[in-house]
């Protein structure tokens, strides 16, 4: 059909057209949902297409013990991962060093490790 055939239509034949090819539209969406509901059945998700949830599991990560603390208020710490906290930028921007609120690692846990300074010591002995 081309466009000046539309263009000549009267009004009630363009609303009979418009119907038709809503019902036509209606029957093919159906089928192709129809169509992509049984291929979910074969993948074996279960359930209705609607319902499904993927549940991903996080992955577990050893806990990140803090490396710094606030002075002004000792509850307040960070591991040094992620966007450094308001306190610490405010107090970096008033000249202090990051190394002045480090904290000094307990016994019980041991002196802190760095992983890449390990890596570096075993490569370069054999």
């Amino acid at each position: 059909m081309k466009p000046h055939d539309l263009e000549s239509m009267s009004v009630e034949d363009l609303w009979s057209l418009h119907e038709f090819v809503a019902s036509v539209l209606t029957r093919k969406i159906s089928a192709e949902k129809t169509r992509l509901d049984e291929r979910l059945r074969q993948l074996d998700l279960g359930g209705e297409p609607d319902q499904v949830k993927m549940s991903r599991v996080r992955r577990a990560y050893p806990q990140v013990f803090p490396k710094y603390r606030n002075p002004a208020k000792p509850s307040e710490t960070w591991a040094g991962r992620g966007k450094q906290p308001r306190w610490l930028t405010a107090q970096l921007r008033s000249g202090k060093r990051l190394d002045d609120f480090r904290i000094q690692p307990s016994p019980k846990r041991g002196p802190l490790r760095k992983v890449a300074t390990l890596k570096k010591k075993k490569s370069s002995r054999g």
